[in-house]
């Protein structure tokens, strides 16, 4: 599955367990406890943590190459 940054973070790592240390890494390991993983894109996670979101769907999209 190719990530957008309107992809759901729940689904990112459903999808993808490989990008779960993605996700920690740019978000932190709170992301996982949040309610908000079932209905949050990239885009507003990154907005929230003042990130590139272009950056994070790259590095997501990387590990399925």
């Amino acid at each position: 599955m190719k990530v957008t940054k309107d992809t759901v973070i729940g689904d990112v790592i459903k999808d993808n367990p490989s990008a779960t240390k993605v996700i920690e890494k740019y978000f932190g390991n709170g992301c996982f406890t949040c309610a908000g993983i079932k209905v949050e894109s990239l885009a507003f996670g990154a907005m929230m943590h003042n990130l590139d979101v272009n950056k994070i769907v790259e590095e997501i999209n990387a590990l399925e190459e």
